[in-house]
């Protein structure tokens, strides 16, 4: 019991602290118990332990957002090549379902933690693979012009030709001529369509032609369409393949009702007949 009255008298007994500053004369001293002194040293490690673990916490924190913001790009990269990749997957495979012919398929082609060396090289191979589509649809696309300005199928009747492509005797004037395209027989009043797309450059009366109408294609191709009872479309005037042009008679130099119709290659006129039985 003596003991510890010992122990609590020394913790409660004075201890002088002198400051004495370097340039006054003057000291200053207080007195303070044991016990003082030895709580304020506590708190003083305790707050010093407290801020280094804060320091710790918020460095470790700035790490993690950092990771985090670089693997949210990377991710939202990624995610933006594979969607368009998964977009022109799509797109092909639309037109490669389609095998009803090739203007089915032109019609339906309108219509895209692993480490950042293996994010990128991911990404990568997905570009290489995202041009090689967008160079096939670019392939497709000019194909598809092809395709729509080339003439194709029968401006009308049945399939029958009263006079083909080249030389003959004109049935009127019984002299010899060059025939620059082919006659197709038609009842007086019946459709003719455009055999492609393209643009009315031509759409009047032309002497012996009767009512005639032009059209440019593109790539070449101009077709003509003469003796018309009814002309259809103005200069200027944008027409699709099938679409009717005019109607079939017996205007200017003929003998009957029926469409003369030519098709010319590069300001050539060549023979219609092998494209009039291709597949639309």
């Amino acid at each position: 019991m003596s003991g510890i009255k010992r122990s609590i008298k020394r913790l409660f007994s004075p201890i002088t602290i002198m400051i004495v500053p370097h340039d006054a004369e003057k000291t200053y001293h207080f007195k303070m118990p044991s016990i003082g002194i030895l709580i304020l040293c506590g708190f003083w490690f305790s707050f010093t332990a407290y801020m280094i673990n804060v320091g710790v916490t918020t460095k470790k924190y700035n790490d993690l957002k950092d990771k985090a913001d670089y693997y949210y790009t990377q991710f939202v990269e990624v995610r933006s090549t594979i969607s368009s990749i998964k977009k022109a997957e799509s797109q092909l495979k639309t037109m490669l379902s389609h095998n009803k012919g090739k203007e089915d398929l032109f019609k339906n082609f309108e219509q895209a933690d692993s480490g950042s060396v293996n994010i990128e090289l991911i990404r990568q191979q997905i570009e290489e693979s995202v041009n090689t589509v967008a160079e096939l649809k670019e392939y497709l696309k000019e194909q598809k012009d092809v395709f729509y300005s080339t003439p194709t199928g029968l401006p009308g009747g049945d399939g029958r030709i009263s006079s083909d492509f080249g030389w003959r005797t004109h049935p009127r004037s019984g002299r010899s001529e060059y025939h620059t395209g082919v006659d197709l027989p038609m009842s007086s009043g019946s459709a003719v369509k455009a055999t492609a797309d393209g643009i009315v450059v031509f759409a009047d009366w032309s002497a012996g032609n009767g009512r005639l109408v032009i059209l440019e294609h593109g790539f070449g191709f101009t077709t003509c369409y003469a003796h018309n009872s009814e002309i259809a479309v103005k200069v200027g005037q944008q027409v699709k393949r099938g679409d009717v042009i005019a109607y079939s008679g017996s205007s200017g130099n003929s003998t009957g009702p029926h469409v003369h119709y030519e098709i010319w290659k590069d300001n050539v006129p060549i023979d219609p007949q092998p494209f009039l039985h291709k597949d639309t």
